[in-house]
């Protein structure tokens, strides 16, 4: 769906660089880092809300993604 692209587009950009600062990384390696969890397949399904969440409760999702598959 093409719903709420631009809230989704916002909320990306703003979570992107909420990692790149915590983590002390490029804005690149912080965006591919994002791209590769699964907040980012829940955000593109809007059945899930996420939508209209902050871009802090994305990066706590993208927090949990991190310990959900570390080794």
């Amino acid at each position: 769906m093409m719903e709420h692209v631009l809230s989704k587009t916002i909320l990306i950009s703003q979570t992107i660089e909420l990692i790149a600062k915590k983590y002390k990384l490029s804005l690149e390696e912080a965006r591919n880092r994002f791209y590769e969890s699964d907040v980012v397949r829940m955000l593109d399904d809007d059945e899930t809300g996420l939508y209209g969440e902050s871009a802090l409760y994305l990066l706590s999702l993208y927090e949990k993604h991190l310990s959900d598959n570390s080794y």
